[in-house]
């Protein structure tokens, strides 16, 4: 007997069942049974509500704003549908925390994203599925496949729509060259770069700008927005530099910590534009942001994925 979408099992943790619901919804599904609970002593606990054995399973964990937690909970989920006999574990999580840690940048510091891929690995599952990884080698990390999808087509047919003359869109460092030129090619928009150091954990200045930003309307491009501080660094260095009034902000992943909406909203961006990787409460909002859904994108991936189809021709 061939198998249908509603063969499908999806099941959310609790770090962004908003973004769980709207998936489930484009698929056509329900989104499976889970109980996710804390004991008074803060550990958490997880258990399958109903019968997974033999099926396709896809879990979507995000990590939000409390990345141990959101982590430690991914863990056991997947421990819980091991043991139910799932045939297949599919993990997708939007926003991979850890992510910037890809390196040893100073003596006897963690690789942070490898034990995270290495934790993933050892609770065992069979294919990932993520959004705008901060370095893309984080795949090499993992021994099985990693979908590494980019909220880059959300991006270039919001800004398409608003036919923005005179663009140049801008990459916040070397790391983001590549995806704000190909952001920049199919907005038939220029390329600058801007070159930053970051002197401590969580403060980064801009020393410089490479490629012409004056007189035009600018695009600061970027994977995620933590504090902020980078992006508004680099916002006084563009206006230093002549460009005009309309700068324009898109991020995939809104961390937004500390002082991050503080600093957003009143760093005078013309709009902030994000993804919902990352869920964004009320507290989190300000005016002039919009936020973009990434559920679709999603939704046709794993339909792709469990139809045995193409995932790269959606970008």
């Amino acid at each position: 007997m061939s198998s249908s979408i509603r063969d499908i099992h999806f099941v959310c943790g609790s770090s962004h069942q908003s973004l769980g619901q709207e998936i489930a919804d484009y698929l056509g599904i329900k989104t499976g049974r889970m109980m996710l609970s804390r004991f008074s002593s803060g550990e958490t606990y997880a258990r399958v509500e109903e019968s997974i054995r033999g099926s396709d399973v896809y879990v979507l964990q995000t990590i939000s704003g409390h990345p141990n937690d959101d982590y430690m909970e991914l863990f056991l989920i997947m421990d819980a549908l091991k043991r139910a006999s799932a045939k297949a574990i599919h993990v997708i999580i939007p926003h991979f925390g850890y992510a910037r840690q890809d390196k040893k940048s100073a003596p006897r510091e963690p690789i942070s994203a490898r034990l995270m891929a290495d934790l993933l690995s050892a609770v065992g599952f069979d294919r990932l599925m993520t959004v705008d990884l901060h370095a893309d080698q984080i795949q090499g990390f993992f021994s099985r496949p990693v979908d590494h999808m980019t909220a880059l087509p959300l991006f270039v047919d919001y800004f398409a729509a608003k036919n923005l003359t005179n663009l140049v869109v801008v990459a916040p460092d070397a790391g983001r060259a590549k995806f704000a030129k190909k952001l920049g090619d199919r907005l038939g928009a220029d390329l600058a770069i801007l070159h930053k150091t970051r002197p401590d954990h969580n403060v980064a200045e801009v020393v410089n700008i490479v490629g012409d930003v004056r007189g035009k309307t600018v695009l600061l491009i970027d994977d995620m927005v933590d504090t902020g501080g980078s992006v508004t660094s680099g916002l006084d260095m563009l206006r230093r530099n002549g460009c005009n009034d309309e700068i324009y902000l898109a991020t995939t992943h809104p961390v937004f910590s500390g002082p991050a909406v503080d600093r957003l909203s009143k760093a005078g961006f013309k709009e902030v534009v994000v993804t919902n990787t990352i869920p964004v409460p009320p507290e989190k909002q300000f005016p002039g942001l919009t936020v973009l859904s990434i559920a679709p994108l999603l939704g046709e991936a794993i339909l792709r994925n469990f139809e045995n189809r193409s995932i790269s021709s959606l970008f």
